[in-house]
C-alpha cells in the first residue's frame, strides 16, 4: 500500500514538471510572436499619427496644383485668342496684298514733284517741303501709294552715294508722314544712288538736278476724287 502511494506521488510530479516545461515551451514560442506585433501595430500607430500630421500638408498642396492649373488654363486661352488674332491680321494683310497685286494695273501716276537736295546733305530745304505740299491732299484717295526714289549726283563711291540716296529718300518719307500725315504702309522707299541720271552732269547745274528725290503718287481710283499730276513738277 505504502509503495501504491509513493508511485501515485511520483507520477502526479512527474506531471506537474512536465506541465511547467510545456507552458514554458509555449511561452518561448509566442513570446517573440506577440513582441513582433506589438513593434507592428506601434509602427501602425506611428505612421497613422504621420499621416494625420501631413495631410492639412497635402490638402495645400492640392490646392496650390488645382490654382495653378487654372493659371495655365487661363495662359493657354489667353494665347488660344492672340494667336487667333495674329492669324486674322495676318489674312486681312494677306487679303489687302493679294488685291493689291490683282489690281496692280489699275494704279496710274496721279501726281509727281521733284525734291532737290544740297551737295553731300540729306536734310530737306524749305523750298523742298514747299515742293511736297504741292502734292495736294493725298487723303481724298481711297486706293493709293507713294514711291520715292533718291538719287546722288555721281561724285563719290557706290556705296556711300546709294546710302546718301537712301538717307535722301527717308527725309522725305518722314516729312510726308509727319506733316502730310500719310500713313507709313502706304509709302515705298528706294535709294539708287547715282544710277537713273537726267543729265550727263557736264555742268555744275545738271549735278546739282542729279540730287534729287523723285516722289511719284499712284492711284486706282477714278473719278473727281482721284489727284491730277501737278503740271509744275519736275522731270
Amino acid at each position: 500500500m505504502k509503495r501504491v502511494i509513493e508511485a501515485t506521488i511520483i507520477a502526479s510530479v512527474m506531471l506537474l514538471l512536465a506541465g511547467c516545461a510545456t507552458k514554458k515551451y509555449v511561452a518561448q514560442q509566442t513570446d517573440p510572436i506577440n513582441a513582433k506585433v506589438n513593434e507592428v501595430e506601434k509602427q501602425t500607430q506611428s505612421t497613422q499619427k504621420q499621416l494625420e500630421s501631413d495631410e492639412p500638408k497635402i490638402s495645400a498642396a492640392a490646392e496650390k496644383a488645382d490654382s495653378a492649373d487654372a493659371r495655365a488654363g487661363d495662359a493657354l486661352g489667353r494665347a488660344d485668342a492672340a494667336s487667333k488674332k495674329s492669324d486674322q491680321v495676318k489674312s486681312d494683310v494677306r487679303a489687302e496684298l493679294n488685291e493689291r497685286i490683282a489690281n496692280l494695273d489699275d494704279y496710274k501716276p496721279a501726281g509727281d514733284v521733284v525734291v532737290l537736295f544740297k551737295f553731300n546733305s540729306a536734310k530737306l530745304t524749305d523750298e523742298g517741303k514747299q515742293q511736297l505740299d504741292q502734292l495736294g491732299k493725298v487723303g481724298s484717295m481711297k486706293r493709293y501709294f507713294v514711291a520715292i526714289e533718291g538719287f546722288t549726283d555721281k561724285t563719290g563711291t557706290p556705296e556711300y552715294n546709294l546710302e546718301l540716296s537712301r538717307r535722301r529718300a527717308e527725309a522725305v518719307q518722314t516729312y510726308l508722314v509727319s506733316q502730310r500725315n500719310v500713313p507709313v504702309y502706304r509709302i515705298q522707299i528706294v535709294g539708287l544712288g547715282k544710277d537713273k541720271p537726267v543729265n550727263d552732269e557736264k555742268t555744275r547745274d545738271d549735278r546739282e538736278k542729279n540730287r534729287r528725290v523723285q516722289v511719284t503718287i499712284f492711284s486706282a481710283d477714278s473719278g473727281p476724287g482721284s489727284a491730277t499730276p501737278n503740271p509744275g513738277s519736275a522731270q
